[in-house]
């Protein structure tokens, strides 16, 4: 069995839609700290801890038994009563939580001792009201007023914040109790009376309010969440998506947990089918919309959950700027990068509202509403989003053309504006080759990818959308890209592309896992494609357990650091894709196998958003980066890219056709696929391996719609003008 890793320090994160619980594992909330209860980047709860008589609990296990619920097993320290001393482990105190709207808490205590016992139950519940960016940034600014009221008669507690007109509110209601509650000194408490083996049980409901809208705690105790609407929506999420059988057990693992970490990162969207959802970023800070983010994760969801696309497409559309402003970096047409809903972005003190300081969502957007087409065969979706296409193609032409020179270009516009506008965007991540940090405007060689992919895949769409002046003049601007991007790019003395153009239009050869999303972009030339892949697959870059972010040779590489040298599954991935696009399946084996064993060290299979870049020696195992987000979409998202990577999947729903080009590795011999959904068709198609060969069956559904077409001229064919 692997050593196993713990992410973070020891803590229990739960959480539903927009409503995050972090605690410490004994279930109490410490302050001051970063943890709490939030709801829509709200702090509503900044500590709560619990007393038997004043003296604490003691912890004997607890966590997480799933995204939305945790148990806590506690016994009592020594303390004393009017009526005597109470030994230590005399007493056993379960506490439960489970999230859904709002969210139930169950205390039940048991009396293991041999005489009665009377005490005082009692919780120091506080709420700071504090917006997430304040927590985050270890800031302790009060800017409203808050109130409490306790209704002994209702036996509510409701503790109110106001700021002119923004309201959050939290109300503590005593539910199914075995003794009345009373509260005073802050405290919350019940008399607890218990005969030798007697229980004693209470339910706390809370109730959450954004303003005038109040979210609602469930009735039902924890024990009965098997039985809630929420789980009954779960199970009928884990009935949609792809299913696998491999007797490769690691691979299964780190899928089946990667499938339960997309279904906690769910946020349902209003007014659409109650199973088409917004992916998510990252627990615990990123509960939010975002655009690269979601983008990414619908594309590497793409086969096995298609709707993610949707509620994508659907949301950053919706969001989609239409006009000029500065603070926000927004530009019309272009797609945003993060959506806030706390009290800093209420009154416009953060540009979050949305905050549009990315330069790759835009392209992206295209490139999805193209791959979910594919997947479902819904001209619909084309007809509904052709507008936001539109304006996104436009927005590429103008603005994120800055200066007019044919390619992609970012800076900053706003005062509190992000400095890097790609996926790393730490503020250090873009670096010369000697670690001085580059700044103003940068050209990075990924986003003329993107851009040459979305022309090439929208040239497409308008063929199918009978416009073929347009999808010819897309061409034409792909080709001229393409050869324009190939010259100026190109670093013939490294073999390998340039990280950016600065802003003075000089080539910054340091050499990062960026290049690698060009493969997955198509715009490397065929007789190049070796050249980059055997560079990224060297040891300075490739550390074993996946190809770090900055090589290792590099003056401001740090294994430990964000970007600079760690290993993010979710950029492995679309490498790992673009690897295949090229026709190198040993090397998607290669990096499918890194990523997989890593998964097997981390809890539960679990893989956070980034790890240590630090190099596999055959007696280590995968370091944790202190602060990664657990669990995280396209971290997650990552085990679906490299399997539809090994496998060559290539949906064509509207041609009602789905190509293959499977080559598994030896590790993985055989890999079953159910409820595989190509348009309306649902397939299940087991893949193995005969000597050398990967063949395959179609083991339900109609075979004659899957044939295979390699990789390779399946490229060859979309990108021919």
């Amino acid at each position: 069995m692997p050593f196993k890793v713990q992410v973070g320090p020891p803590q229990i994160a739960i959480h539903q839609a927009m409503t995050v619980l972090v605690t410490e594992p004994d279930g109490q909330i410490t302050w001051p700290s970063d943890k709490g209860l939030y709801f829509f980047d709200t702090r509503l709860i900044s500590a709560w801890s619990v007393y038997a008589n004043g003296a604490e609990w003691d912890l004997l296990n607890g966590g997480a038994v799933n995204f939305d619920c945790a148990r806590i097993f506690l016994t009592n320290r020594s303390f004393l009563t009017e009526d005597g001393p109470i030994a230590r482990q005399t007493l056993a105190f379960g506490l439960a939580r489970v999230l859904d709207q709002g969210m139930h808490e169950d205390l039940d205590i048991t009396n293991h001792g041999q005489k009665p016992i009377r005490f005082n139950l009692e919780m120091a519940i506080r709420s700071d009201f504090a917006d997430v960016f304040d927590v985050k940034s270890r800031r302790d600014i009060r800017r409203g007023h808050i109130n409490t009221d306790w209704s002994e008669p209702r036996q509510t507690l409701r503790t109110t914040y106001r700021n002119a007109d923004f309201a959050r509110s939290v109300a503590i209601s005593v539910g199914r109790s075995d003794s009345r509650a009373v509260f005073a000194n802050g405290r919350l408490s019940f008399e607890v009376k218990l005969p030798p083996g007697g229980t004693w049980h209470a339910c706390l409901l809370y109730e959450f309010a954004d303003g005038d809208k109040r979210y609602h705690a469930p009735n039902d105790c924890v024990e009965h969440a098997e039985s809630s609407s929420q789980a009954r929506a779960h199970r009928d999420w884990r009935q949609t998506v792809l299913k696998i059988r491999t007797s490769n057990e690691e691979f299964y693992r780190f899928y089946h947990q990667a499938i339960d970490d997309m279904a906690a990162l769910r946020l349902p969207l209003s007014g659409t089918d109650h199973m088409v959802f917004l992916p998510a970023a990252g627990l615990p800070w990123f509960m939010a919309p975002f655009g690269r983010d979601s983008l990414i994760v619908s594309l590497q969801n793409i086969l096995v959950y298609p709707e993610f696309a949707r509620g994508s497409l659907d949301i950053l559309g919706r969001w989609q700027s239409k006009e000029r402003d500065e603070f926000r970096d927004a530009e019309p047409g272009k797609i945003m990068h993060e959506l806030r809903y706390g009290e800093l972005a209420h009154f416009k003190l953060i540009p979050h509202t949305p905050y549009y300081g990315t330069a790759d969502a835009t392209p992206l957007y295209l490139i999805t509403l193209h791959a979910a087409w594919r997947a479902t065969g819904d001209r619909a979706l084309l007809e509904k989003y052709l507008p936001v296409a539109e304006a996104g193609l436009q927005w590429i032409d103008n603005d994120g053309d800055r200066d007019g020179d044919g390619f992609q270009e970012f800076q900053t516009r706003s005062p509190v504006g992000y400095e890097n506008m790609n996926w790393k965007d730490a503020g250090d991540s873009m670096v010369y080759p000697d670690g001085t940090p580059v700044r103003g405007p940068k050209a990075l060689c990924e986003l003329q990818g993107y851009v040459y992919d979305a022309w090439v895949r929208m040239a497409e769409v308008f063929d199918a959308l009978d416009r073929p002046d347009r999808a010819t003049e897309l061409r034409r601007k792909a080709a001229a890209l393409f050869e324009k991007f190939n010259e100026t790019f190109w670093d013939e003395e490294t073999g390998f592309y340039a990280y950016m153009l600065d802003g003075q239009k000089r080539k910054v050869t340091t050499i990062a896992s960026n290049p690698g999303h060009l493969l997955w972009s198509g715009i490397v030339p065929p007789e190049r494609a070796a050249r980059v892949v055997a560079r990224l697959m060297q040891p300075d870059m490739n550390s074993g357990w996946g190809i770090r972010t900055l090589s290792s040779r590099h003056p401001a590489y740090n294994p430990y650091s964000y970007q600079n040298g760690s290993v993010w599954p979710h950029d492995n991935s679309l490498i790992a894709l673009g690897f295949k696009r090229y026709g190198f399946s040993a090397e998607v084996a290669q990096l499918a196998r890194d990523i997989s064993e890593a998964a097997s060290h981390f809890l539960m299979h679990q893989l956070p958003e980034l790890y240590a870049g630090v190099a596999r020696d055959g007696a280590n195992f995968p370091v944790q980066y202190l602060g990664a987000n657990v669990p995280q979409a396209w971290a997650a998202g990552s085990c679906f890219a490299l399997l539809q990577a090994m496998l060559g999947i290539q949906p064509d729903a509207p041609a009602d056709r789905l190509y293959v080009d499977p080559d598994l590795p030896e590790w993985l011999p055989d890999m079953t696929l159910r409820d595989l959904r190509v348009g309306k068709r649902h397939l299940d198609i087991r893949f193995h391996r005969e000597g050398t060969r990967t063949v395959w069956e179609v083991l339900r559904g109609d075979a004659r719609i899957v044939q295979h077409r390699s990789s390779v001229a399946a490229h060859e064919m979309l990108t021919a003008c």
